[in-house]
């Protein structure tokens, strides 16, 4: 292979690739300086002329003549003059010489090791423009096609062809995937794996439920309303505190849309994921009310110190402000920075139908009770209302303690 048909060939090759010119004269001339460094020691003496577009180079090798006995003659950009005179005789002492090398010059081997290094060398380059590209995408909503469903992910390809991957841990539980499928997330983050860009998609990141809202809702999009926090149990339920700075735009309103005409499309793409779009406030106790909607308070009391806030509210609230496995007054205390505390306020002389904790003393020792009364539980009923995991996160008792005290309370109602 000459110089003329290696140019060519690569040259074909970057634009396969959308390599650049510059940059692929670049790696030319980098490839044939680590030729010449190799056979001369240097490329200090060496210009370099290529043109890609027509295959051609022409490498010149510059060295000062000086006298044969000199002693300078073994440095690398020195020519004795004898040797000048064979490729000019009319060289004298002190002028330079200009030489051109030619590619065949080097040999068959290093020409195949500069084609095969070229080649690696773009796609080297190849990969880091698609590693930066990503990087330049985290945090924004992209398409990819489905092409294979694996036990730990899924993977998709992009609009170029790129492999990219959900990981199940960034998928909603309730999605399912089929070969060939466009599927939308966004794009988490982006490592190098063994010198491979490693793109990793998610669904369930609350930044995901951000952009859909941007895309749904104009408002949003033109920054007329902010979104101030987002929390979110993929595919389950989500919650969305806005704000907008202009009077004239009820934010909640404009993001739920005319007869939920918006927030429709937003919960379809997120397998129907319950969301309550809420309005933020600085008024941290209108902000509890607020997202502990439905559920109305009687009243709070804030406990800043400890980060911890304790509502109050009529029976036939308290499993509403808890909801369905504790979802409720999960996202909530995450909405508002607070650990939430449910407490039920009877009316003088009300009786309700539930049973006090107390009177399971003989089956429950003392110190579990105090530990749920601590969070704000003291019937039977009102510890039912929260799921087991709910009730491990909340206070310091074992799986095993609580499990007992459902178990115990469970019968109580059978």
């Amino acid at each position: 292979m000459d110089a003329h048909e290696l140019i060519q060939s690569f040259a074909e090759f970057a634009k396969q690739k959308n390599i650049d010119r510059p940059t692929m004269i670049r790696i030319l001339e980098d490839v044939f300086r680590n030729m010449i460094r190799k056979r001369y020691e240097s490329d200090e003496n060496f210009d370099i002329i290529i043109n890609a577009d027509k295959g051609d180079l022409e490498i010149y090798r510059v060295r000062e003549i000086v006298e044969d006995d000199s002693e300078d003659i073994w440095d690398f950009d020195k020519i004795s003059l004898s040797d000048a005179h064979k490729i000019e005789p009319d060289f004298e002492v002190g002028e330079e010489v200009s030489e051109q090398v030619y590619i065949e010059d080097f040999g068959r081997r290093a020409v195949t090791t500069a084609r095969q290094t070229l080649i690696q060398k773009v796609k080297d380059l190849e990969k880091d423009i698609l590693f930066q590209k990503y990087k330049d995408l985290v945090g924004e909503i992209i398409a990819g096609e489905v092409y294979q469903v694996l036990s730990k992910e899924v993977l998709l390809t992009d609009a170029e062809s790129n492999e990219i991957a959900i990981p199940r841990s960034e998928q909603i539980q309730k999605d399912r995937y089929r070969k060939g499928e466009n599927v939308r997330a966004i794009v988490h983050k982006v490592d190098m794996v063994n010198g491979n860009p490693k793109i990793i998609l998610s669904r369930t990141s609350p930044v995901f439920l951000e952009r859909l809202f941007e895309q749904e809702v104009p408002e949003v999009y033109d920054g007329l309303i902010t979104i101030k926090k987002v929390v979110r149990e993929p595919g389950e339920r989500a919650k969305v505190a806005v704000e907008s700075y202009d009077d004239r735009i009820d934010p909640v309103g404009a993001c739920v849309g005319m007869k939920g005409s918006r927030i429709h499309a937003i919960v379809r793409e997120l397998q129907n994921e319950n969301i309550d779009v809420i309005n933020f406030t600085e008024n941290l106790e209108l902000y509890i009310q607020r997202a502990l909607s439905p559920a109305k308070i009687s009243s709070i009391k804030v406990d800043k110190d400890h980060g911890r806030v304790s509502v109050y509210l009529k029976p036939d609230q308290v499993s509403l402000a808890i909801g369905k496995g504790g979802l409720n007054i999960k996202l909530a205390s995450r909405l508002v920075g607070y650990e939430i505390d449910v407490f039920r306020e009877l009316a003088e002389g009300q009786v309700e139908e539930d049973v006090d904790l107390d009177e399971f003393s003989d089956e429950i020792e003392s110190w579990v009770i105090d530990e749920l009364n601590r969070i704000g539980l003291d019937t039977a009923k009102s510890v039912l209302a929260l799921s087991k995991d709910e009730l491990v996160r909340r206070t310091d008792l074992e799986e095993e303690t609580v499990e007992g005290v459902l178990s115990i309370l469970r019968r109580e109602f059978e």
